[in-house]
């Protein structure tokens, strides 16, 4: 069964149990991926229905708000010394969520060096480098110092994967009231508001403020469209063409200016792909603007850089030396770099599952035979020459696309890249970093570290009754900005 009929048979499921959503009551929220579970991030990734979780029960010390800005969370408020290296927060009056015991600024420090820890696999904690030390003034009061100052810093604090947590054990704003088959509702305790006593737990049974499923993007879609879900989250490039064939209003369809990168990492540097020449020929022979016009991918913002524009520590990302060319002139030059090699060039790529990612890898594979190389999908758990990662960046800063190269993380890098970067990490003013940073940024696209298709693209549904979605760079939508008329 193809992927349409899926989705129009799941629609015509929906629509069986009823159609047409309420005008009040909870805010119906459909996460694409796994029931939601409250999920260590140290240990796991987060996949979006457990990052709707963890921004709704168990905050961070700061969070975003509807337009991707910092708020007030556990924390609130902070003081940031003049020379951007200390931050000063104090904590709120809180207690966990269930737990009933309050929360201290000891607990806060644990969790947070949990996430740097050696044994962590927190995504955030190879850009977390620049913390030097996080301690405990007062049972109310923390700090954190930094190696350097970082513009941005809070914005990595806001992400979900710094969520506070003890245990299964959150620290609001919300706390689940029940768990059923239909999924996770949510409630506000009473008195919920700016007083000390916001999240004391509710002996009683509120009121559900939200209702959280956990499922694919097929069925949320379905759901949407049959008045079943006011808020759909966690779309990618990859189930974009289920939204587009759905027929889902332009109005209601969100797409974030998310931050980050989409494109190729070399998972070995073995054979051709050892050969700067061949990587670049590779990344030269794509044809980005044909993906932006493909119509079931509309949304899709290719470029050539790996840092995005718009990053204040990099102000004019390293264009490629072929980025200012036509296709017409770049793919006839690739492909005499491929036919001077003495062996036929056969590449592996590792996808992530979803119509749109094999639509991706469709252009792709047309754009590399056009230059003699062929290109096939590896089966999952198979060795792959390349990997598609499709990511949002946690903040508006360069290191976090250089790190990704670094050479104990890629087998294609430059150690003086490496070396820039910690001159960067290390820097005494914001002028020496910057000059770090260009030169790392600069190297890395001299070796070819990457395959640069594009920004992510982020999709989300919102029903008329929300008022309070707004497009935003790192494509979060927290439970907490969700403003429902009505409800």
């Amino acid at each position: 069964m193809t992927g349409r009929r899926i989705l129009l048979a799941a629609v015509a499921a929906a629509f069986l149990g009823g159609c047409g959503g309420p005008d009040s009551g909870p805010v119906r929220i459909s996460a694409i991926g796994a029931p939601p579970r409250l999920a260590n991030p140290n240990l796991q990734p987060l996949d979006p229905p457990a990052v709707v979780l963890a921004e709704a029960s168990a905050q961070g010390l700061v969070r975003f708000d509807a337009a991707g800005e910092i708020e007030p969370a556990l924390a609130q408020s902070w003081i940031v010394s003049d020379d951007g290296l200390r931050y000063t927060f104090r904590i709120r009056r809180a207690q966990w969520i269930d737990g009933g015991a309050r929360v201290t600024a000891d607990q806060v420090v644990n969790r947070l060096k949990a996430a740097l820890s050696r044994a962590s696999r927190n995504p955030l904690k190879p850009v977390l480098g620049a913390i030097d030390n996080i301690v405990a003034m007062t049972d109310e009061v923390l700090e954190i110092s930094l190696k350097g100052p970082r513009p941005n810093f809070l914005q990595l604090l806001a992400q979900p994967e710094m969520s506070i947590a003890l245990g299964t054990h959150g620290t609001g704003p919300y706390r689940i009231a029940a768990s059923d088959a239909a999924g996770l509702r949510l409630a506000l305790p009473p008195g919920d508001g700016d007083g000390d006593d916001a999240d004391t737990p509710d002996p009683g049974q509120p009121e559900p403020a939200m209702l959280l499923r956990g499922e694919s993007a097929a069925l949320a879609i379905a759901r949407f469209q049959a008045g079943g879900a006011d808020f759909v989250t966690g779309g990618t490039i990859g189930d974009l063409p289920f939204a587009r064939q759905a027929g889902v209003a332009s109005n209601r369809l969100l797409l974030d200016p998310a931050q980050g990168l989409i494109g190729l990492a070399f998972l070995n540097a073995d054979g051709p792909l050892a050969d700067p020449v061949v990587r670049r020929a590779l990344a030269m022979a794509v044809d980005r603007e044909s993906i932006a016009s493909e119509p079931l991918l509309a949304g899709f913002d290719g470029r050539a850089a790996l840092v995005a524009s718009g990053i204040d520590e990099l102000p004019a990302p390293a264009q490629p030396d072929w980025a200012a060319q036509p296709i017409a002139q770049r793919r006839p030059a690739a492909a005499r770099a491929i036919a001077a090699l003495d062996v036929p060039v056969t590449l592996r790529v590792a996808l992530p599952g979803g119509p749109g990612y094999r639509l991706l890898f469709a252009h792709l594979r047309r754009d590399w035979a056009a230059i003699g190389v062929a290109a096939t999908i590896a089966a999952p758990g198979a060795r792959a020459d390349l990997i598609l990662i499709d990511a949002v960046a946690p903040s508006l800063a360069a290191p976090w696309y250089l790190r990704r190269f670094a050479c104990d993380s890629s087998p294609v890098c430059d150690p003086a890249a490496d070396a820039a970067l910690a001159e960067a990490r290390a820097a005494p003013n914001a002028a020496v970093r910057q000059a770090a940073l260009a030169r790392a940024d600069q190297l890395l696209a001299g070796a070819g570290a990457y395959i640069v298709l594009g920004a992510p693209l982020r999709w989300s549904l919102a029903a008329p009754r929300l008022n309070g979605v707004r497009p935003n760079p790192f494509a979060h939508h927290p439970a907490s900005t969700l403003i429902a008329e009505g409800s």
